[in-house]
């Protein structure tokens, strides 16, 4: 909205210097500092009205140091969402497709988030939402934005296909498959990001690391020459994304000041599952969802040591008669906080790999 009144007053009275609100550059550092402050300012208050209605229960299975977190509040994740879309609103332009659909997958899955937090906490349901009707918001968030991406001929750059990371002219089409496809990618990110959701500041940290990733790639996409010279494919109004991009990277980043150990607020499902929904939505909209498990590496290693316990637990109480266990408590980051490492030193040490995973990614441009 700012946008389009400062694009106003330039067309009517043209002031030096504002043709600068035209270059996605400014306009992306608009909507981080926006996004920045927004979480800054309303952070106190925000964080005493959590604290009045809404202390997360400890789980019993946690580990002993998670006992002192017991009077933090949860839902944080409003402030990550609200900071978001008023950055966004104020600083994107809001005809284009790519931002609306970013902000509808926030937006989606940050009320599942809620009401299953709202369930846990305020209503003292054990498990919060089932899985099942997670599954079935997950689901239906892949439908729409599956169906709209392939109809929208504002997406009609590679439609059902997508570029494979390391290869410069190698395309994969997924034909009848690719809302398939798309419904398990946001299912799978946004579950992966909530399952991280377990340590101060470890999500948070992760995620603005990865969506900064996520925001340059944008740029990349959307600019013609960058596209062409990096062998990816142009894909027009792309770079509003990394408006949004940055945007979400400044509001993680604004939460860490309240979220970092030890943490004033969680973000609770409400804002784990609304980041993850946006990562996977962004990467599938610059072609780029082939590239998450390296990207977003430490959320895929989070995802499969849950999935390598359980597997590993139910095999061998079949075939032994009790259940064993490859990590000391899953998902990773308690094994490693079982093994007696401070949680600051995971989170950073967390940060660190994720950090390294993204050079990773950023590699694959120049190995094309």
């Amino acid at each position: 909205m700012l946008y389009y009144l400062l694009r106003y007053i330039k067309e009517a009275f043209n002031p030096p210097g504002m043709r600068v609100i035209e270059y996605l550059t400014f306009r992306s550092s608009a909507a981080a500092i926006t996004a920045l402050l927004i979480t800054l300012l309303a952070g106190p208050w925000f964080i005493r009205f959590l604290k009045s209605r809404f202390i997360e229960p400890v789980k019993e299975e946690a580990p002993p140091e998670h006992r002192k977190k017991r009077d933090v509040p949860t839902m944080g994740g409003l402030l990550i969402i609200f900071a978001v879309e008023v950055s966004t609103m104020l600083w994107a332009k809001l005809d284009d497709p790519h931002v609306w659909l970013i902000m509808l997958a926030i937006f989606w899955m940050g009320a599942i988030g809620f009401i299953d937090d709202y369930r846990k906490v305020v209503l003292k349901i054990k498990g919060g939402l089932a899985g099942k009707y997670k599954l079935v918001g997950q689901i239906a968030l892949g439908v729409v934005v599956g169906l709209y991406t392939y109809n929208d001929p504002a997406f009609a750059v590679l439609l059902s296909k997508t570029t494979v990371p390391f290869f410069k002219k190698l395309t994969l089409d997924y034909g009848i498959l690719y809302i398939p496809v798309v419904i398990f990618i946001i299912t799978a990110v946004s579950n992966a990001v909530n399952l991280t959701d377990g340590l101060d500041g470890l999500a948070a940290g992760s995620s603005a690391i990865v969506v900064f990733a996520l925001g340059v790639f944008a740029y990349l996409a959307g600019n013609a020459v960058y596209a062409g010279y990096l062998s990816i494919p142009f894909i027009p109004g792309a770079g509003e994304v990394a408006i949004v991009s940055m945007a979400i990277v400044m509001a993680c980043v604004g939460f860490l000041w309240f979220n970092s150990n030890p943490a004033e607020v969680f973000m609770g499902d409400t804002g784990s599952l609304a980041i993850g929904s946006a990562i996977a939505v962004i990467a599938l909209m610059i072609k780029q969802e082939l590239l998450l498990p390296v990207l977003a590496g430490v959320f895929f290693l989070e995802t499969l040591s849950v999935s390598m316990q359980v597997a590993w637990f139910k095999f061998t109480k079949m075939r032994f008669g009790e259940g064993r266990r490859i990590f000391l408590m899953a998902p990773l980051h308690h094994h490693f906080q079982m093994k007696g490492w401070p949680e600051q030193k995971i989170v950073i040490r967390f940060w660190i790999v994720t950090i390294l995973f993204v050079l990773t990614s950023l590699t694959t441009f120049k190995l094309r």
